[in-house]
């Protein structure tokens, strides 16, 4: 694959995972089928399940740091994950700015940890399993330190879970890509 691409896709997906965080923010406040007063807006994520409308985004987020760590490298994957977890406390409500950041980071580190060493056996399967390693401690970690119980974690999964699933197309079309360059390299 021509260098120059592969940086540009990087430094796209750079962008689009730290727009990711104000995102969540936004659309939590202002986007969903019902929003709780003085709460979350909330979203069907299953029959009978309903998150907060910002899950969507960090679900995203986890595929969009491998991606960044696909094209740009482990340097920049870090400082992006550094990075985003300094904006999610800055983004955050200020009861939940503790919750928001640990919870960021950890997941995101996770992800990195799961994503690394499968990505030589599988680029798919590695987006996959670090996706659902990084959302499961991204859920448990928050609700936990925001709320001291797990009690709308299925929602805050199964709506994470949604965006990895439906990127990994991309990924699948991504790597095909990179294949085929290689080979005509």
């Amino acid at each position: 694959m021509n260098i120059d691409i592969a940086r540009r896709e990087g430094f796209w997906a750079l962008a689009g995972f730290a727009l990711c965080i104000p995102a969540a923010n936004w659309l939590i406040g202002h986007v969903g089928t019902y929003c709780v007063p003085n709460g979350p807006c909330l979203v069907p994520v299953a029959p009978g399940v309903a998150a907060p409308s910002g899950v969507l985004m960090v679900g995203l987020a986890l595929v969009l740091r491998d991606v960044v760590q696909r094209r740009l490298g482990m340097g920049w994957a870090m400082g992006a994950i550094v990075a985003g977890a300094g904006l999610s406390a800055f983004l955050a409500p200020p009861a939940l700015v503790l919750a928001s950041a640990v919870a960021f980071l950890l997941s995101e580190v996770v992800d990195m940890a799961v994503y690394t060493p499968l990505a030589r056996r599988g680029l798919v399967l590695a987006v996959a399993l670090s996706g659902v390693a990084g959302l499961v401690v991204d859920s448990v970690v928050f609700l936990w330190l925001a709320f001291g119980n797990l009690d709308f974690l299925a929602g805050q999964v199964i709506g994470k879970a949604w965006m990895v699933l439906l990127a990994l197309p991309v990924i699948a079309a991504l790597k095909r890509r990179d294949d085929r360059s290689a080979m005509a390299g």
